[in-house]
């Protein structure tokens, strides 16, 4: 497909539903005048299971493939474990193994030649000599202020951060270079980072890079989708019970368009990954709740359906059904291909271990030595010798030692209490 595009037609589909491009003139210098594939890299830090979200870059790399450039998939283990250990440092191993098995999956499900894909591990190269020499290097050029400042929005945010958070955006400035790309592709919270590496790796002598961003697809309360915040997303193997538990109880208000995670998930995957996967324009299709309502409600933008939702023409009632159907349709294959692999299964296990159960310990209360069997108290024996009457009397051979009498005033005395106080 690609070589029969023209160049402006390779620039319009890697552009294509991106928020922000940096030094587009990088790009276009390498399609138009040195005529040769745009070589661009996506990272990820291996850290929680991947989730919906993912769909979104995904469908990017399917852009830059059939325009022709050649892709790096960076699966960042050391990242994870430097952000704040999302990633401890037993299990990165194995994450980055379910990471590369579930993308694949994923790049699969919708149909993206991956002739021109590479998946590399960010520790194949990031522990050499070369590499931790150009680390100190950086860190000599780089401050304290302006490292933290490019990771504020990607590293993990504590009271008390450790040195890793600092690091972290520098490695991922120097895998510009030693992934050899011309490009570097992410989310627009990533825009830190990148501008942190357009300044910096020319004071290493190295060349500056272009980036490419894409819109940041919000959880399904609103606010950033994030693989440690179980209720803002839903995981590519969450089964279909609990895709369907996770949609019906995502904020959904009426006429409201701003914010609402279930139309941000339609218009930055659903439509997407359709129109990838028929090689047309996107459609999104929303069928009535009874027969004589009309026909189904068919979109093929985003900006009809944002109309129809706010005069209420389109309800949740009749969306959230519409937006299960697509998603279960979409994770279907994935979970098809898991459950027929028993080596991904494996690895699912020794990534994301369940948790261990504590057994509660059953605490022993203390009821004193005043009651019957209580040790260095009265005994209560099996032939009858304290017996506790209705009316709240004792009788037995050891009637004397515990009882207290029937009324308020015996019980008073038996305790020896005085109804006087003194100072």
């Amino acid at each position: 497909m690609a070589d029969s595009m023209s160049a402006q037609e390779k620039l319009a589909l890697i552009r294509e539903n991106l928020q922000e491009v940096l030094r587009e003139d990088i790009i276009e210098d390498v399609i138009v005048k040195q005529n040769r594939p745009l070589k661009i890299y996506w990272g990820t830090a291996t850290t929680g299971r991947p989730h919906c979200g993912y769909f979104v870059p995904m469908v990017k790399l399917a852009h830059f493939l059939r325009a022709g450039c050649t892709v790096k998939l960076l699966l960042a283990d050391i990242h994870g474990f430097l952000d704040n250990l999302k990633a401890p440092i037993e299990l990165v191993k194995f994450r980055a193994e379910y990471y590369k098995m579930t993308i694949t999956s994923l790049l699969k499900s919708l149909n993206v030649p991956i002739d021109r894909l590479s998946i590399v591990l960010g520790s194949s190269y990031q522990l050499s000599a070369e590499y931790t020499m150009d680390l100190f290097r950086l860190s000599s050029v780089v401050t304290e202020h302006d490292s933290k400042k490019a990771g504020a929005e990607v590293v993990k945010q504590v009271a008390n951060p450790t040195l890793s958070g600092l690091i972290y955006p520098l490695m991922q400035t120097l895998d510009e270079q030693y992934l050899d790309v011309d490009v570097q592709f992410g989310g627009v919270d990533q825009r830190k980072i990148f501008a942190l590496a357009s300044e910096s790796l020319p004071k290493l002598n190295y060349k500056e890079r272009a980036h490419l961003m894409n819109p940041m697809v919000p959880g399904l309360a609103g606010g950033k989708m994030s693989a440690s915040d179980p209720d803002s997303k839903i995981d590519l193997l969450d089964p279909p019970e609990i895709v369907e538990k996770k949609l019906k109880k995502a904020p959904c208000a009426p006429k409201e368009v701003d914010g609402n995670g279930i139309i941000s998930f339609i218009e930055y995957v659903l439509f997407s990954v359709d129109g990838l996967k028929n090689g047309r324009k996107g459609q999104f299709v929303v069928e009535q709740r009874k027969p004589e309502d009309g026909e189904p409600l068919v979109y093929d933008n985003i900006t009809t359906l944002k109309e129809d939702y706010k005069a209420d023409k389109l309800t949740p009632q009749l969306l959230k059904p519409a937006v299960i159907k697509g998603l279960k349709a979409l994770l279907k294959p994935i979970q098809e291909e898991y459950d027929a692999s028993p080596e991904w299964q494996e690895v699912t296990n020794k990534a994301y271990p369940p948790p261990e159960v504590k057994k509660k310990e059953k605490k022993v209360k203390d009821r004193g030595t005043r009651f019957p069997g209580a040790k260095g108290g009265v005994e209560a024996k099996p032939d009858g010798h304290i017996e506790a009457k209705p009316d709240g009397h004792i009788e037995g051979q050891l009637k004397d030692q515990v009882n207290l009498g029937t009324g308020a005033e015996a019980a008073m005395n038996g305790l020896n209490v005085t109804s006087e106080i003194g100072i």
